[in-house]
């Protein structure tokens, strides 16, 4: 039996009090022994509940038609999941089929050390000794890339980085070697040399163990950089199915054509850059910078007799009006820390950070709060920025009551629903609440609060990090749109340089707490000359396989040399 899954004529319905939801329509796909199949499509498209029908993950509401058929790890027999009891379920879950699930913070359980996560699932489906379990832990986590893991298998989750979360992620769903693993997303939200390092991690595991991988993603790069054969779901149906350098050299399906036409690439910007650039006034250098850094130091004060710990060293930067700064950086590069210090949320230890014409370093919030109607602020993750008990009309509403410019929300409605327009969403989404929008709506409503107060410095921390491809496109255009229509000087946040580079007249890059290197977009990704730069550039996969197979020699040649 060479197919580790077979999923046909795959239905799925969820019961709703409006009548059944059908979210997965027909499917019919097969993973073999050692290939990784990738399903791609936007939010919604049914391809996180096609995974979790292999392992039997779906809620009670849900309603399957179909088979999955399951090949157990030694190949000598198959199993329909669709029919299995939860006994029978929870047998081949983690022998014969593991998942690898989005977000390592919510899958991984805080009060208990990560090894004693991994040695629970040993001892869940084999009779191992204690000793032999913590062996294997220590072993597996060795193999997945943590550090003196004879140490760190006694760590908390939350002593971990966001990559070394998602390696222990990794280890639990390899520790007992099963036949196909179910990757959900693994590398949404983590930085470009981190998602480099995981795909790595991915790709060897299939090489050693064996094993067929089902990767779920809305990222291109990664696609192009790991999957073998690519599945293309839109609204619940296949679309396109083809091996990964056929489905990138032409793809047939209208909606495959049209989600590679959303994936930003890296020198698009160069042209929109020039452009905005030749079209500002002839004294525009001459003009006062919104934002000035000079020397910028921010510390963090120790605990318990520890140094304090100094995230932002040194730094210089200028925004000027109506120029869009673009800052870029792995996690823990002190991007956010400059972000919230701009805004008087993260207090300036050392140096010098002009900010609308106060200074930071020493201010007094009396003195900068009637400065802060002048800033906007667009959050990470808008679901949990927006408060869950007021419907979006009055989260958007909110800057306009705080800062005296409306009594309450319903006065403020007619210019709620003007700036709720102009964010592409129709007035009557004000009355929903946060949760009943999208990922992609909630981000164009955040900006839409962000822009109520017509500010003249917008801070846009990490916007598009989790959002697809699709409706991160049209978010980038709405920002872009905006940022010409109010003329507003932003930071944008990001570690996504093809985003960064459509949207920044400038581009700077952040190294452990240091500005490494800045200017335009040309000459930061065109010709970089900080190492580090180098290997945040070859880190970010592209989606095409031939030439994202040149990126990762390249990037294996970098990390040789040091």
């Amino acid at each position: 039996m060479s197919a580790l899954v077979r999923i046909e004529g795959l239905g799925v319905s969820f019961a709703t009090d409006a009548g059944p939801v059908k979210a997965v329509d027909d499917v019919t796909l097969s993973v073999e022994r050692g290939e990784v199949l990738a399903i791609v499509g936007e939010s919604g498209s049914g391809k996180t509940v096609t995974a979790k029908t292999i392992l039997g993950l779906l809620p009670s509401t849900a309603t399957t038609s179909g088979a999955v058929i399951l090949s157990n790890k030694a190949g000598t027999s198959e199993t329909d999941v669709v029919s299995l009891s939860k006994k029978e379920l929870r047998a081949i879950r983690g022998t014969d089929v593991a998942m690898v699930f989005q977000e390592p913070s919510t899958a991984l359980n805080p009060v208990f050390p990560v090894g004693w996560q991994i040695i629970e699932g040993l001892q869940a489906h084999s009779k191992i000794s204690r000793k032999e379990a913590r062996r294997k832990a220590i072993d597996i986590l060795g193999r997945v890339g943590i550090p003196d893991p004879e140490v760190r298998v006694d760590h908390y989750p939350h002593q971990f980085s966001g990559g070394q979360k998602q390696r222990v992620v990794i280890a639990m769903a390899l520790v007992l070697e099963p036949g196909l693993i179910v990757a959900d997303e693994p590398t949404t939200a983590l930085d470009v040399t981190v998602q480099a390092e995981i795909l790595d991690l991915l790709r060897r595991c299939r090489d050693e163990f064996g094993m067929g991988i089902v990767l779920i993603t809305h990222n291109m790069g990664v696609v192009a950089d790991l999957a073998d054969r690519v599945a293309v779901m839109y609204q619940g149906n296949v679309v396109e199915q083809a091996d990964v350098k056929t489905l990138f050299a032409s793809p047939q399906a209208d909606y495959t054509k049209a989600l590679l036409a959303a994936v930003p690439y890296v020198g698009h910007g160069t042209v929109t850059a020039e452009a905005r650039a030749a079209n500002r006034p002839a004294d525009w250098l001459e003009q006062a910078p919104v934002v000035e850094a000079r020397g910028l130091q921010i510390e963090y004060p120790g605990r318990f007799g520890r140094p304090p710990f100094r995230a932002v060293d040194g730094v210089d930067f200028v925004i000027r009006p109506g120029e869009v700064l673009g800052l870029v950086g792995e996690s823990g590069s002190g991007k956010t820390t400059i972000g919230r210090a701009i805004a008087g949320l993260t207090r300036v230890t050392g140096g010098s950070l002009q900010v609308l014409g106060h200074e930071m370093n020493g201010i007094r919030e009396r003195r900068f709060r009637p400065s802060r109607s002048r800033i906007g602020f667009v959050f990470q993750d808008p679901a949990s920025s927006f408060n869950p008990l007021l419907t979006i009309a009055e989260c958007v509403a909110e800057p306009l009551v705080i800062h005296g410019r409306a009594a309450d929300a319903s006065d403020a409605r007619q210019r709620v629903n003007e700036l709720l327009e102009a964010v592409q969403l129709p007035s009557a989404y004000g009355d929903r609440f946060p949760h009943e929008l999208s990922g992609g709506q909630r981000q164009r409503a955040s900006l839409a609060r962000a822009i109520a107060l017509e500010p003249e410095l917008l801070i846009a921390d990490e916007p598009t990090s989790a959002l697809d491809v699709s409706v991160q496109a049209r978010v980038l255009e709405l920002f872009a749109e905006l940022q010409r229509g109010f003329g507003f000087a932003s930071l944008f946040i990001s570690h996504d340089l093809a985003v960064v580079d459509i949207l920044a007249d400038r581009i700077a890059v952040m190294y452990r707490g240091h500005l490494v290197e800045g200017g335009t977009g040309a000459e930061v990704l065109g010709a970089p000359v900080d190492p580090y730069t180098k290997r945040l550039l070859a880190s970010l996969p592209v989606p095409d396989p031939v030439a994202q197979a040149e990126r990762r020699a390249e990037l294996r040649r970098i990390r040789e040399a040091g």
